[in-house]
């Protein structure tokens, strides 16, 4: 009984995911857009868990931002999750020029540098403006994008979501057993990995690092991976124009860190990029996921954040 219940909520999640999909990519991002900013609107009224989670960690980034002035930011920031809902749904069916007009972009250079060692790069990155955007804008730059992704409860998510990617020519690795043989197969092949560094995950390699003035857990991979084969570790970031386009913004790699210890260099890597992907969101606080818990692991005789 309880796998027929569980298959029976994944599909109530599936099939009008699938028909949305289906029915919406044929539709304009100018009719999309304003159904992603209801949709936006609506959950916020509606998830009242993860309002009151988001309102308590803008109250810990932001300390001198008032009751009002939180409520405002919350609601541009449901705005905001909604027209990506809509663009992700307007990406299943876009065309790369279409793409590479909506979302303008600089800083390839730094990519291309690296690309030309033969030696591949690691691109970090956050859960800042369209990611998914991001990684479409890179592959229609010519960019041969590796990234790695959890596996969400359903398969046939999965694979919706591999395909959207697939799109624009990105491989995408799964977390797991067969993740670091296959990323560093990426790095072998020259290519670019793409890694999002800024939320607490369970059961990965991390380390704690500064980020809005609290040790937050954050993955520590990339770092490793970067500092082990000896190649650089790239910021990108994409974020909205008020014009309703996107600008992706590709910045110089970061200096290779100092440190005795294998430990120590991974530490301070690993805080410099989570330092360029905070100072994304104080520039765009609107564009970042605040409802996720990130400082929920604490140091040791710290509590549950």
């Amino acid at each position: 009984m309880a796998r027929v219940l569980r298959r029976l909520k994944h599909d109530l999640g599936y099939y009008p995911f699938r028909t949305f999909l289906g029915l919406g990519s044929r539709l304009p991002l100018s009719v999309l857009r304003p159904m992603g900013a209801a949709a936006g609107r609506l959950a916020l009224s509606l998830g009242v868990r993860d309002r009151r989670r988001a309102a308590d960690h803008l109250s810990l980034a932001f300390p001198g931002l008032d009751d009002a002035g939180r409520h405002e930011l919350l609601r541009r920031t449901a705005r905001h999750l909604g027209l990506m809902l809509a663009e992700v749904v307007w990406l299943w069916r876009a065309q790369p020029a279409e793409v590479e007009k909506l979302c303008s972009a600089e800083g390839f250079e730094h990519l291309e540098g690296a690309l030309a060692a033969g030696r591949g790069a690691v691109l970090i990155t956050g859960h800042c403006g369209n990611w998914e955007m991001l990684n479409a804008r890179l592959g229609v730059g010519g960019i041969p994008m590796t990234i790695a992704v959890r596996e969400v409860y359903d398969p046939r998510i999965n694979q919706l979501a591999t395909a959207l990617r697939a799109r624009f020519g990105t491989e995408v690795v799964f977390r797991g057993k067969e993740a670091g043989r296959l990323l560093n197969a990426g790095l072998a092949r020259n290519r670019v990995l793409g890694l999002l560094i800024d939320q607490d995950i369970r059961n990965v390699p991390g380390v704690f690092v500064p980020f809005f003035g609290r040790p937050a857990w954050t993955p520590s991979g990339a770092a490793m991976l970067a500092i082990r084969k000896g190649v650089p570790v790239v910021p990108a970031f994409v974020h909205r124009r008020p014009d309703g386009g996107h600008h992706v913004t590709v910045h110089p790699p970061l200096d290779p860190p100092a440190g005795a210890s294998l430990r120590e260099r991974i530490e301070r890597l690993t805080a410099a990029a989570t330092a360029a992907i905070e100072d994304q969101i104080r520039t765009h606080p609107d564009q970042w996921v605040w409802m996720h818990r990130r400082w929920r692991t604490r140091p040791s005789g710290e509590a549950t954040g």
